[in-house]
């Protein structure tokens, strides 16, 4: 079995920011999933613009967008980025039933974006907490997961290649 190295942990264990200085510029996309499961009656209330707090799906994607320009503030070693693209997809599941969350992260860069894409659904399912927990605070945050990624040295990379 080989193992991978932690690029994060210099020779000693010590936790590090990686240099990127002499990495090449590629361009980079980074989506990622999550949801929040609820009970059907929330889900109607927020589809219908009922909730207390206001426009749930239109606050939580405005929420989503700011958390993947500040990654760098949240996670300690993440690099401050230049983010060209950051798209946040709400879609109401019945069958869930909840709100499924997908963001797409992209810029021309050296260093990936999977991190501010994981960022931004996080903080728009937590927002989607936030705006709705008057109405059900059993709703349940879910599989929050990186999809697929696209440049830089390791290559591209998706769910669905890495399940073959």
């Amino acid at each position: 079995m080989t193992r991978s190295k932690l690029t994060h942990l210099d020779e000693t264990g010590a936790a590090h920011m990686v240099d990127v200085g002499g990495k090449a510029e590629t361009d980079r996309v980074a989506v990622a999933e999550g949801s929040v499961r609820m009970r059907p009656e929330t889900l109607a209330l927020i589809k219908a613009g009922d909730a207390a707090k206001g426009d749930v799906i239109g606050t939580a994607r405005i929420a989503g967008i700011m958390a993947a320009k500040k990654t760098h503030d949240l996670i300690p070693l993440c690099h401050p980025l230049l983010l060209s693209k950051i798209s946040i997809d709400i879609e109401a599941n019945e069958a869930l039933p909840g709100l499924h969350v997908v963001a797409t992260v992209k810029l021309t860069g050296k260093t990936g974006v999977e991190m501010e894409a994981l960022t931004a659904v996080s903080v728009a399912c937590l927002t989607i907490y936030d705006m709705a927990k008057a109405a059900d605070k059993g709703m349940i945050i879910q599989d929050i997961r990186l999809l697929q990624k696209t440049g830089g040295k390791s290559g591209d990379w998706s769910v669905a290649a890495s399940e073959k």
